[in-house]
């Protein structure tokens, strides 16, 4: 059977984005960029993301449309008679399941605060940062809540990728992705205007090194890459399988770029909504690297939102949450596409059955990461819960291990090879891959994600 492909490059290049784009887009970035100085911080990310995005990117996009296969058979149909390249599929489900373990249950809190904009219950709790703190600590641990929103998160999300490539998940992430943006720049136009939005963007914008007096150089740097690195979730096969869907009339080096530079314009809009709000509401950026986390996103911007009015700021918080599901389900859609795909070809079955069998499957495994805040809240291993455990695995081991596979595979003779990598990524009109990065591909990248893997699990522990 001839594979499905995608009818449009917007498509593409929309979905693609919309994997890359989630939650850590949104929150994480404007948030850990005031924990680590500001304007500085943002241009040391931007440096490494050019540096290991693209690069990792190239070669997954590069191994996704040579082979026609998703990360279950891409390996062995690109590999040498002999070689175990293939093993990466284990480690690349692994991650994508392990990924939606922790990342649909994040995804249903959005749907329960959306619910409590809509209702304007929320409004009522007030605008103390600590009493809104315990009202969202009492939300995560309310179990039959957390499980009634996960699983629709669940539910919703197959639904759209049961429908097929283009007649699902094309077709409803596109305008997904397209209302995302629109809301991104409507939010963001509105929190320019208010009072102390100059404030907001002189530190968001303008690099000063008095905003790392209190922060190791060492640790911004480093933060920044794990950033940089991870907002892509590029390693464990969710943007090869994009890759394996497209036609070979452009280069895939151009098509990385645009699809960075989307992830990367999401990133940086977010920090015109989150500081110029903060420099307004709440008398400037009060976040320290202990800080970025989920609770700063239900606390510290749901008082923001309550500071504004009970019309505006049920109207503003509606609209910020129904962005941010958004953000999420683009992310979990594009997970769940390439957890199909992975099941079409290690099976015969079809992709309805495939589907409901997933929708049970994921269902069950995110009962740990949802008892984790409430009955299980007790239980620790290496004192973690299993929400964090889990999104620790995935982003200190999978992501850059998987990472390292590609490149490793995409420049070695004992794997795919450069010749070929150079010959499928520089197909098709568009921005060709500079020759001379050969070298730091092969050498230097993977010195980068080694250090990265090791210094984020040493500073951990």
């Amino acid at each position: 059977m001839e594979r499905e492909k995608f009818s449009s490059r917007l498509g593409f290049i929309l979905i693609s984005a919309g994997c890359a784009i989630g939650l850590g887009n949104v929150y994480r970035f404007p948030i850990i960029t005031g924990a680590y100085g500001g304007a500085l911080f943002v241009l040391i990310y931007l440096a490494f993301l050019l540096m290991l995005g693209i690069p990792v990117m190239c070669a997954e996009l590069s191994v996704g449309r040579a082979s026609q296969r998703s990360i279950a058979t891409s390996f062995e149909a690109l590999e040498k008679p002999g070689q175990k390249w293939h093993f990466m599929k284990y480690l690349g489900i692994g991650g994508n399941y392990l990924l939606m373990m922790c990342y649909t249950v994040i995804a249903g809190w959005m749907l329960i605060y959306f619910v409590k904009y809509a209702s304007g219950s929320i409004l009522d709790v007030g605008t103390d940062v600590g009493v809104l703190g315990q009202h969202f600590g009492q939300t995560v641990s309310s179990t039959g809540t957390v499980i009634l929103s996960t699983f629709a998160t669940i539910i919703i999300c197959f639904l759209v990728c049961s429908l097929g490539l283009q007649k699902g998940v094309e077709r409803i992430t596109k305008y997904m992705m397209l209302a995302l943006l629109a809301l991104l720049l409507g939010l963001a136009i509105y929190c320019c205007t208010l009072s102390g939005s100059g404030e907001g963007l002189k530190f968001y914008l303008i690099p000063s090194l008095d905003s790392l007096k209190d922060v190791d150089i060492m640790t911004v740097i480093s933060a920044a890459m794990g950033q940089s690195f991870f907002t892509l979730s590029v390693g464990i096969g969710s943007i090869a399988i994009f890759g394996s869907y497209i036609k070979k009339d452009r280069s895939l080096m151009g098509e990385a770029v645009t699809i960075t530079a989307l992830d990367t314009l999401v990133a940086l809009t977010s920090g015109f909504i989150i500081f110029p709000a903060c420099f307004t509401f709440a008398g400037g950026v009060n976040v320290d690297a202990s800080s970025v986390g989920a609770s700063f996103l239900f606390t510290t911007l749901s008082g923001i939102f309550n500071s504004m009015g009970t019309v505006t700021g049920r109207i503003i918080g509606t609209l910020f949450f129904i962005f941010m599901i958004f953000a999420a389900y683009s992310t979990v859609i594009a997970v769940f596409e390439n957890i199909i795909s992975f099941w079409l070809e290690m099976t015969k079955l079809k992709r309805p059955v495939i589907c409901l069998i997933n929708i049970g499957l994921i269902m069950a495994l995110s009962l740990p990461a949802i008892f984790s805040l409430g009955l299980w809240e007790e239980i620790k291993v290496l004192g973690m819960g299993f929400l964090d455990l889990e999104d620790f695995i995935v982003s200190n081991l999978l992501l850059p291990i998987g990472s390292l596979v590609y490149i490793l595979f995409c420049t070695t003779r004992y794997g795919w090879g450069w010749e070929n990598f150079e010959g499928e990524v520089n197909t098709g009109n568009g921005l060709k891959f500079p020759k001379w990065l050969r070298y730091y591909m092969t050498f230097g990248l993977p010195l980068i994600i080694l250090f990265l893997m090791v210094f984020s699990i040493v500073s951990k522990f």
